[in-house]
């Protein structure tokens, strides 16, 4: 049922028709914001800017479509003055020297966030859903589209991602069809530069990516080098976001991770997904000997291995959006993990 043009709207049907849309425009917000909070607030902003709109919306779009054009016109106005957010890969060549500690977060740079697939995992019973969900947010993605201007990522996410007909996207944006087929045309060409190789990527809840994972865990906790060199490949890389610090080969990642282990029970580690990848949240042991709340390891596997490890260091607001406590003692996987 149309709302009448004009009317004042129905707080209830207004609900009840926009909320399943929710979690696919915090994906879409986050796709092209590269950050988890800011694709918060402008899903919020979406529904305010829906709701006030919602008494004239006149049916001549699906609703989707109409809540999609107002969510992407929002990303677009928030990125005017802002520059990409990037991973260190995308800044600077690996660290020569794995034995000296990372340089400080630098204040200018502007970080991709990871984002929990609990948020942006669709609901529904439909493994290519799922699965074509979480290939969109893979991280090796979310950043490559950073190096898209705002315009044609837009274009690439509602053609390729959303596969909205090009008519429709040339109507959300206030363009013409050729103008959305050109931009397509020169994003491809732009991601094709940008992306790093296909590599056989596969799906967290794969047994031997959660295998490789376990092996990543218990060889953190147990101080095991050893064990992580069997888990990483030879070409595997680290990447510790908030600096521009990222090692490649995995003889110079195990070098610089001897640094980091320490001893045998210093970490406690629990798995979840992140960016529709497996992932590692991580508790450090301190002076008082509690685990508290230390950062996020999102790991991208291969058949042939870990290929990457990308550290997110954000204590305990980091563990919230996951939903799991500051403490490790009282730590618990949300079930919705393992889906």
């Amino acid at each position: 049922m149309m709302p009448k043009a004009g009317a004042v709207p129905d707080a209830d049907e207004f609900t009840e028709r926009t909320e399943p849309f929710r979690r696919e425009l915090l994906a879409h917000c986050y796709r092209m914001l590269s950050s988890a909070d800011e694709a918060e607030d402008l899903v919020q902003e979406t529904y305010l800017r829906a709701w006030r709109s919602y008494g004239t919306f006149e049916g001549r779009s699906s609703l989707r479509a109409w809540l999609y054009r107002i969510a992407t016109n929002a990303c677009l106005t928030a990125l005017e003055h802002r520059g990409r957010r990037a991973l260190p890969s995308g800044l600077a060549g690996p660290a020569d020297d794995p034995d000296s500690p990372p340089a400080p977060d630098d204040p200018d740079v502007a970080w991709l966030q990871p984002i929990p697939d609990t948020l942006v995992t669709p609901e529904s019973d439909d493994p290519a859903a799922i699965i074509a969900a979480r290939e969109s947010l893979r991280l090796a993605l979310v950043a490559s589209l950073q190096y898209l201007p705002a315009r044609q990522r837009a274009v690439f996410l509602l053609r390729e991602v959303l596969d909205f007909p090009a008519a429709e996207v040339a109507a959300m944006l206030g363009t013409s069809i050729a103008a959305v087929k050109s931009a397509l045309q020169r994003a491809r060409t732009r991601l094709d530069e940008a992306a790093p190789e296909h590599e056989q990527i596969i799906e967290p809840t794969d047994p031997h990516a959660q295998a490789l994972l376990e092996q990543y865990i218990t060889g953190f906790e147990n101080a095991d080098t050893a064990a992580l060199e069997r888990a990483l490949r030879t070409d595997a890389a680290i990447e510790l976001v908030g600096t521009l610090a990222w090692f490649s080969g995995r003889v110079t990642c195990l070098r610089f991770l001897t640094h980091v282990m320490g001893s045998r029970g210093d970490w406690r580690m629990i798995p979840t997904l992140a960016n529709g990848q497996p992932a590692a949240a991580a508790y450090l042991r301190d002076g008082d000997g509690i685990h508290r709340a230390w950062g996020l390891g999102i790991l991208t596997v291969t058949t042939t291995g870990i290929t990457s490890i990308t550290v997110f260091q954000g204590g305990h607001d980091l563990m919230a959006k996951f939903g799991l406590p500051p403490i490790h003692s009282a730590a618990k996987a949300p079930s919705s993990t393992q889906r």
